[in-house]
C-alpha cells in the first residue's frame, strides 16, 4: 500500500496490511492522543478530586450515626464513593460486552468509542454542579462517566493488535500509557495550581475542586478530536459478516454476544490469564482510585499534597512504563508483570505503615506507585493481546476492561466492606493485599507461548 493520507477500513490485519509508513504512525498517533485524553479523568476525575470531594458532600447528607440512605440502603458516608465506583463498574460489565460484539459486527468501533467518549466527558463537565449535600447527584454522575469511560477505553484497546507486530506491541503499548500518564499529569499541573491559587483568584476551595473536575471532561472532549481524525473506523471485515448475517443489530449482537461466552470456553489458557489479571489488577486499580481518600481521611493530607503526589504518580509513570517495556524485551512481559506485583505488594506494606501528617513520606509512596503502575498495565495490555482470536478483539476487550484503569470493582468493595466494618481505612488497605498474592499465584501457572498458539497467534521472540 503506498504512504498516503488515506486510512485503511480495517487494522485487525498485520500491520503491514493495514498501512506502512506515515499511515501506521498517523493511526499510532491517534491511538495514544486517545490515552492522553482520556486519562484526565482517571487522574483528576477518579484519583485525586471526587473521591474526598463527594465523601464531604454525603458527608454533608448523612444522619447523626454518619449513614446515607441511597436507594434505601444505610451505608457509611465514607464508603459511598467506593460503593459507587463498584456499582458503576458492574453495570458496564453487561454495555463492554454487548458494545464489543456491536463494534465487532458492524465496524463502527471509532463511531462507538468517540460517542461513549463524549458521553463521559458530558457528564464529567456535569460535576460542577455537585456541591452542598447532592451525593446522589454525584453518585450518577460518577456512574455514567465511569461506565463510559470503561466502554470507550475497551474499544481503544482493540485496536492495538492492528497497530504493531507481535514484537512491537511491548512497546506501543507502553508508549501509550506514556501517553495518558503526559496528558493526565499536564492537566493535573493546571489544577494544581487552580486550587492552590484559589484564594486569590476569589474562589472557594469547593468551587475550585468543581473547576478541576469539570476541567477533566472538558479536555477530555477536546482531545477525542484527534483519534476521530486519524483512526479508522475498521468497517470492513465487519461489513462482509454482516452481508452473511443480516439480522437486526441489536438480536444479531446479542446471538452473537452468546456464541462468544460459549466460545471462549476453547481458550481455557486465555482465561486463565484473564483471571489473573482481573485479580491483580483490580487490587491496584483500587490503590490508585482510592489513595487520594486514604491520603485525607487516614493520613491527614491536605488536598494540594494529594494532587501533588498523584501528578507526582503521573510523571513517575511515564518513565515506569517505558523503562518496564525495556525490561521486558529483555526478560519478557510475563516475568516483568511478576516482578512489578512483587514491587506492588511492598508499596502496599509501606502504605499501611505510613506515620499520619507526613506529606514526605506519602511523597515517597508515589514515587513507588509511579514506578510499577505504567509498566505493569502497559505491559498486561500487550500481553493480552496476543491471546485474543483474530476478530474478537473488542468482545475480549470489553471483558479485559472489566478491570482496567477506573473499572475495578471487587476491590473497591472489598475496601468499601474493610472500611465499613473497621471503621479503619488502614484495615481497608491492607485488605487488597489478597488481589496482588491470588493474581501472582494464577499469573506463574499460565503457559503462556502454548496459549497463543492456541489461539492461532504468531509468538513474539521473547514472552
Amino acid at each position: 500500500m503506498s504512504t498516503t493520507d488515506h486510512l485503511p477500513d480495517d487494522v485487525s490485519s498485520p500491520p503491514a496490511a493495514a498501512g506502512d509508513g506515515r499511515d501506521l504512525r498517523r493511526m499510532q498517533f491517534g491511538w495514544y492522543i486517545n490515552d492522553w485524553a482520556n486519562a484526565a479523568f482517571s487522574a483528576t476525575v477518579l484519583t485525586v478530586f471526587l473521591g474526598p470531594y463527594l465523601t464531604e458532600v454525603a458527608k454533608n447528607a448523612a444522619d447523626a450515626s454518619g449513614d446515607v440512605h441511597p436507594l434505601g440502603l444505610s451505608i457509611r458516608a465514607g464508603s459511598f464513593f467506593p460503593y459507587t465506583v463498584s456499582f458503576s463498574v458492574l453495570i458496564s460489565v453487561a454495555v463492554m460486552l454487548l458494545t464489543g460484539t456491536v463494534a465487532d459486527r458492524t465496524g463502527r468501533h471509532k463511531e462507538l468509542m468517540c460517542g461513549f467518549a463524549y458521553v463521559g466527558a458530558l457528564a464529567t463537565m456535569g460535576m460542577f454542579f455537585l456541591h452542598g449535600d447532592r451525593y446522589l447527584l454525584g453518585g450518577a454522575l460518577l456512574v455514567v462517566a465511569n461506565l463510559s469511560y470503561a466502554v470507550s477505553v475497551a474499544l481503544s484497546y482493540a485496536y492495538l493488535p492492528g497497530l504493531a507486530t507481535p514484537d512491537e506491541r511491548d512497546a506501543v503499548s507502553s508508549k501509550g500509557w506514556a501517553y495518558g500518564y503526559a496528558g493526565g499529569g499536564l492537566l493535573l499541573i493546571a489544577n494544581l495550581a487552580l486550587f492552590q491559587g484559589h484564594d486569590a483568584l476569589g474562589l472557594s476551595s469547593g468551587t475550585a475542586v468543581r473547576i478541576c473536575l469539570a476541567s477533566a471532561g472538558l479536555w477530555w472532549a477536546l482531545f477525542t478530536i484527534v483519534p476521530m481524525l486519524r483512526l479508522p473506523s475498521r468497517a470492513g471485515v465487519a461489513r462482509e459478516r454482516a452481508a452473511a448475517a443480516p439480522d437486526q443489530p441489536t438480536a444479531g449482537s446479542l446471538r452473537e454476544l452468546g456464541r462468544t461466552l460459549k466460545g471462549m470456553r476453547k481458550h481455557p489458557l486465555t482465561l486463565l490469564y484473564l483471571a489473573a489479571f482481573l485479580c491483580y489488577n483490580d487490587g491496584i486499580q483500587t490503590v490508585v482510585s482510592q489513595a487520594s481518600l486514604y491520603g485525607s481521611e487516614e493520613l491527614g493530607m491536605e488536598q494540594s499534597s494529594l494532587v501533588t503526589a498523584v501528578l507526582m504518580v503521573q510523571v513517575v509513570a511515564i518513565g515506569g512504563a517505558l523503562l518496564l517495556g525495556r525490561v521486558a524485551r529483555r526478560f519478557g512481559a510475563k516475568r516483568t508483570i511478576l516482578g512489578s506485583l512483587v514491587g506492588w505488594v511492598v508499596t502496599l506494606a509501606l502504605g499501611y505503615f505510613m506515620p499520619a501528617h507526613q506529606p514526605a513520606w506519602f511523597y515517597v509512596l508515589a514515587c513507588m506507585i509511579g514506578l510499577v503502575l505504567g509498566g505493569s498495565q502497559a505491559l498486561s495490555r500487550s500481553l493480552f493481546s496476543h491471546l485474543i482470536p483474530a476478530g474478537k478483539e473488542a468482545e475480549y476487550f470489553s471483558l479485559y476492561k472489566v478491570s482496567d484503569r477506573g473499572t475495578s470493582w471487587m476491590g473497591p468493595l472489598v475496601f468499601g466492606l474493610a472500611y465499613q466494618i473497621t471503621g479503619s481505612y488502614r484495615s481497608a488497605i491492607i485488605s487488597l493485599l489478597v488481589f496482588f498474592v491470588i493474581g501472582f499465584a494464577v499469573l506463574v501457572k499460565v503457559p503462556v507461548r502454548r496459549a497463543i498458539e492456541a489461539v492461532g497467534n504468531p509468538v513474539p521472540e521473547r514472552l
